[in-house]
């Protein structure tokens, strides 16, 4: 990058080492960083509406020109009101000022200005408090509005930005490579910047996102293929062609397309000099276990031993029992390993994993103690990655020579934005639900029905069937929600007094949890109050009733998520969604779920209605963070940038040619930049 562009802010002229300390709240510290502060939304004043016109309470632009300034009113010491009469000659309006001397001061009694603010009133006596005020002499017609920091106003930051711009403006900074600006319709960096902060009219400032976006996603997608070829450097687990119809045959049903398809695919990546780094992404049920029993049966006809870690002791023990189903039969030892075992017993099975008895090993955490050592680890398969430290999965490949990695993953996410966030891994699609498997009937109904609803869960649990009751508070809050608690209290003593109702929440120690999930699964308990934590559970085939609390409060994807706990099983299965709040907003989204039980439809939808970040949560995503592109409205800018990073790598594997100089500096700076990817 150019020197002048990485200097320190507090050298640039206007801002000065105190007005720096400022803007470093602001995460910029550099001339570049404040270039690339970009505005959070912008007015537009092309198109006032007349005073007669304008809605009321509504935020709007009107133009119109001062009547006369009424003197100050002194109300109470602290507070001086000041009012401004202007009309528009389709009607009047007061402009009232609150303690803003200066601002009052500075309106010319002749003169016209764009009021942007919301109109308070009746038809005949209209107000604006405290507007945004832009003479017509000199007002930019687009006007910017940044996110700010104590100390920092609007208009000192565009004065800033203008000086920031004349530094850029000085030499020709252009990073990404013309051919490339080219063939995608792009304007200049120049032009991008110049018009981002001070758009001429709102086209001008849709040319100006659409390079800066495109240039976004390309820095990330070249990013994520770096690597992606990085990651293939070392030499994995060299396996070879073996014989797989025993596993196929040895099934007790037959394998879905999509598993035949993935377990082809670990196959074929096995069989590289490369390790294998692949994603089964499979909707709630999907079958994806079996594509791992597949995968751990190939590195075991080429005498290799395979680790599947799962977030919970219980999900490990439901692994285990699956994959010894599977394996068992075909003379494979498969073995678990978990935190609560006796020390006898974990010592015993440390033992056999060591001198090579056992081919598959099961298990939580424990699998990464320095005391669990391998014979010879040839696969690593983790479940929900998202919910392991990075380290955890590092040290568990850690246990083997650049063992392949396996990851399985529930959340349905849209193959473009899969191949960004999962940038160094391959990806296999489990599409369908393997035969037998029922899709869960959804009904959403406001809180009015929530009796009858109570009756409906009832009528299921007296045909022998179990249920669950979610919500999503945890404890005792100011909140309108009633904490999960108490809740469950007021059930078990209430409408299911004569049922045997358990609690579950994420506030339990870890051995209660897996307490009342295996009661649960042993149906010992008939129904379970429970937040979230049930998200990624165990499977209970008589399970075929859930009743969701206060829906409203859950994306979509997790209440797919959730909704997937039952339909476990051979019975017709149902999830009510129960909301207090049925406003428009709320009906439509509880409307897509109801329609569908497609995790992947329902993901666009949720990633449209929320965006990336809440869609995966706090930091789980892991994708530096972005400045200007939206992965849920930037899909095809996504793609073409996707291309233009593959034909570019094709042409230079570490962008060391002198052309791709800045290109290469951009990855470095947007990877530095990255929070973690836990």
């Amino acid at each position: 990058m150019l020197k002048d562009l990485a200097k320190p802010v507090m050298y640039l002229k206007g801002v000065g080492e105190k007005r720096s300390t400022l803007y470093e709240k602001l995460d910029v510290h550099t001339v570049y960083d404040l270039l690339y502060h970009f505005p959070r939304y912008y007015i537009d004043l092309n198109d006032p509406i007349s005073l007669k016109d304008a809605p009321l309470n509504e935020q709007c632009v009107v133009k119109a020109r001062v009547v006369r300034k009424m003197n100050p009113a002194r109300i109470r010491q602290g507070l001086t009101v000041y009012k401004v009469i202007m009309t528009d000659d389709t009607a009047d309006i007061t402009v009232v000022i609150y303690n803003a001397g200066y601002m009052y001061d500075s309106i010319d009694p002749e003169g016209e200005y764009y009021l942007v603010g919301k109109i308070t009133g009746s038809g005949i006596r209209r107000e604006m408090n405290s507007p945004q005020m832009y003479s017509t002499s000199d007002a930019d017609m687009v006007q910017p509005v940044y996110r700010l920091t104590e100390g920092i106003t609007q208009k000192m930051l565009r004065l800033n930005m203008h000086n920031a711009l004349e530094v850029f403006n000085s030499f020709i900074y252009e990073p990404v490579p013309k051919d490339i600006v080219r063939e995608n319709g792009l304007c200049s960096l120049g032009y991008a910047l110049q018009n981002i902060h001070f758009p001429t009219d709102m086209h001008t400032c849709e040319l100006a996102k659409q390079r800066l976006v495109f240039d976004e996603l390309l820095t990330l997608a070249l990013g994520m293929l770096l690597m992606k070829r990085r990651s293939r450097e070392r030499a994995g687990c060299p396996m070879e062609d073996k014989d797989m119809s025993p596993f196929y045959e040895a099934l007790p049903f037959e394998l879905t397309g999509g598993q035949k398809s993935a377990i082809d695919d670990c196959i074929k990546d096995m069989h590289n000099d490369f390790p294998m780094n692949r994603l089964v992404q499979g909707d709630v049920g999907s079958g994806k276990t079996a594509v791992a029993a597949g995968a751990a049966y190939f590195a075991y006809l080429n005498g290799c031993q395979t680790a599947l870690m799962a977030p919970t002791e219980i999900l490990a023990t439901q692994h285990y029992e699956t994959m010894k189903a599977f394996l068992g039969p075909l003379g494979v030892e498969v073995v678990l390993l978990t935190g609560s075992m006796t020390a006898k017993k974990k010592a015993s099975v440390k033992e056999s994993i060591a001198n090579g008895e056992c081919a598959v090993v099961v298990g939580t955490h424990a699998l990464v103690q320095t005391t669990t050592v391998f014979s010879k680890l040839g696969l690593v398969i983790t479940d929900e990655q998202h919910r392991f430290g990075v380290e955890q999965r590092a040290m568990l490949a850690g246990k083997g020579d650049n063992p392949h990695k396996l990851v399985m993953s529930a959340t349905p996410i849209p193959r473009t934005l899969a191949l960004m966030i999962y940038g160094d891994l391959d990806i296999s699609v489990l599409k369908e639900l393997p035969s037998g498997r029922q899709p869960v009937e959804t009904y959403a109904v406001t809180g009015n029905l929530r009796e009858r609803a109570f009756g409906y869960v009832k009528k299921h649990l007296d045909e022998g069937r179990q249920g669950y009751i979610v919500c999503p508070m945890i404890e005792e809050s100011d909140s309108d929600l009633q904490d999960v608690k108490s809740y469950a209290k007021q059930l078990q003593t209430g409408f299911f007094k004569d049922y045997r109702v358990g609690l579950l929440h994420g506030r339990l120690a870890p051995d209660k949890k897996e307490k009342i999930m295996k009661q649960f699964k042993e149906h010992k308990l008939d129904l379970l109050v429970s937040t979230t934590v049930v998200e990624v559970g165990v499977d209970v085939p008589n399970a075929a009733i859930m009743l969701i609390e206060n829906s409203d409060r859950f994306g979509l994807s997790q209440l797919h998520q959730l909704r997937g706990r039952v339909g476990r099983g051979q019975y017709k299965s149902t999830c009510v969604l129960l909301t207090d709040k049925p406003t428009e907003a709320v009906v439509k989204r509880l409307k897509i779920l109801s329609s569908t039980n497609d995790g992947f439809v329902i993901s666009q939808e949720d990633l449209k209605i929320r965006g990336p970040g809440d869609f995966f949560g706090s930091r789980q995503h892991g994708l530096p963070k972005l400045k200007i592109a939206d992965m849920s409205q930037d899909m095809e800018v996504l793609v073409k940038a996707q291309e233009a990073a593959k034909a570019l790598l094709a042409a230079d594997p570490e962008l060391t040619a002198p052309e791709h100089t800045g290109l290469h500096e951009l990855v470095e700076r947007l990877f530095q930049q990255n929070v973690g990817s836990d």
